[in-house]
């Protein structure tokens, strides 16, 4: 019986993997790896996915005591179009506190290419098209 489960668990473990590398191909991979889908919405041509942080321990911050602080209020990106839909992307980046020093920390994702409202590779696409 425990051996079936380790198996079953092995195999969702992998079918998840899977979609994961999919969702990778589709979204920035910054965002898959540190972000939960937490809703999505679609109306005609356009589709709107919303994520917010996982409460996951900060690379390199492990020995500091970090309690979770709270959500920064969402910001909307462009990314590319899927499916002949427009995506936006909303996302709520987490703080943390140092319960020692009192201090915020947060990690910083840098989602949005400079000075747009787009993702990178989105931004730099157009750039190179000549269209932005």
């Amino acid at each position: 019986m425990k051996c079936e489960i380790s198996f079953i668990l092995f195999q969702k473990n992998k079918i998840l993997d899977i979609y994961l590398d999919l969702l990778k191909l589709a979204l920035p991979s910054d965002l898959v790896e540190h972000f939960d889908l937490v809703k999505s919405t679609g109306q005609n041509e356009v589709l709107h996915l919303y994520f917010e942080e996982r409460n996951t321990f900060i690379k390199g911050k492990e020995s500091i005591r970090l309690t979770p602080y709270g959500l920064h209020e969402e910001f909307t990106i462009q990314d590319f179009p899927l499916r002949g839909k427009i995506v936006y992307l909303h996302v709520r980046r987490r703080t943390w506190i140092n319960k020692s020093t009192q201090e915020i920390v947060q990690r910083n994702f840098n989602l949005a290419g400079k000075g747009s409202f787009m993702t990178k590779e989105f931004a730099n696409f157009l750039k190179q098209d000549s269209r932005y």
